[in-house]
This record gives structure tokens, sequence and C-alpha cells, in this order.
């Protein structure tokens, strides 16, 4: 992931780097087991998104001067082109924006 090579040459004092898996969530938070127990761990996205990541994804947790954060979840193979960008549910609602210029919601061009 390009975020843990960013963090890993940053000079910022990043002490840890984990995969892990979500256990539950709640508030905004997420617990995350990975080498040692992650709880009410704040999530981090990019401004105007939010989610909350579904019990078992494989997700990365970041340590810095003692504050955990989640910073996301190890991307699912979408079979995406270069370029293009998909939301999804675990529902199993989707939208993409496709590289032709069209918008895609459950799979229907727009």
């Amino acid at each position: 992931m390009w975020i843990l090579d960013y963090l890993t040459r940053s000079t910022d004092d990043y002490s840890r780097q984990e995969h892990g898996s979500v256990k539950g969530s709640s508030d905004g938070t997420v617990e995350i087991n990975a080498s040692s127990n992650f709880s009410k761990t704040p999530i981090v996205a990019p401004y105007g998104i939010a989610y909350v990541p579904p019990e078992g994804e494989k997700s990365v947790v970041v340590s810095s001067s003692g504050a955990e954060v989640c910073m996301g979840t190890i991307a699912q193979n979408m079979e995406l082109a270069p370029g293009e960008i998909m939301l999804f549910s675990k529902g199993g609602a989707t939208l993409k924006l496709g590289n032709d210029g069209y918008v895609y919601i459950n799979g229907v061009r727009y």
C-alpha cells in the first residue's frame, strides 16, 4: 500500500504498522485484532468519505506517538482499471466511476 510506504519513509516517528482483522465497531471506532488487541481505534479516511469496516475485514493499524489509528482496510480485487473508483457496501450495492466517463450504479450504466 502506498500509505504504508509513505509512512515508513516519513520523518515522523511511526513506531508500528500492522495488519489485523476487524473484530467489531461502535461509535465510529473499530476493534482490531493484530499482534495485540486495538480497541476504540479511530478510522482515518479521506475527507468526505465515512465508513465502518465490517467484521472480518483485513485492516491496517498505524501507531504514532502512542496513538493508534485504523488507516483503512485492504482493498478487495474489484476488477477495476487503473484510474477507476468504486464505492461498495457489504450488502452488495456499488457505485463505480468508469474511465469511459459513465457512472455505474449496481452495474447499470448512466
